[in-house]
């Protein structure tokens, strides 16, 4: 179950949503593709540009993390992180998909965070 609710978090906002209100425990779960890459629905929402999905997700109490906050164009989190823990420019997500293509995947939302991002990684 939670294999497919972390697949389905990837591109069905109706699905997630179905899944959730059927089983509310699957909010946090994680799982497990192999060789320790762990991903939640929030994961596999944030790395695929799935705002609507990521949203939802948030609005229910799911851990909002750097890469999700990356997507959704949340710069003050972004560089709160980044400034403070400067290693966190470096930080690998679900598949090993590093922060910065996170943003990238925001698009126009993420415009500021991939404009602060892009010098520190390129001087990482």
């Amino acid at each position: 179950m939670v294999r497919d609710f972390v697949a389905v978090a990837h591109k069905d906002l109706d699905k997630v949503r179905e899944m959730l209100d059927r089983t509310p425990a699957l909010l946090n779960a994680s799982w497990d593709w192999g060789g320790g890459d762990w991903e939640t629905a929030l994961g596999a929402a944030a790395h695929t540009g799935r705002k609507e999905i990521a949203k939802l997700l948030l609005d229910r109490g799911a851990r909002l993390d750097i890469f999700a906050a990356a997507m959704l164009g949340r710069i003050e989190i972004v560089r709160a992180a980044v400034t403070t823990f400067p290693g966190t420019v470096k930080a690998r997500g679900p598949h090993g998909i590093p922060l910065i293509d996170h943003a990238r995947m925001g698009k126009e939302d993420a415009a500021e965070v991939l404009k602060f991002l892009e010098p520190l990684v390129a001087n990482a």
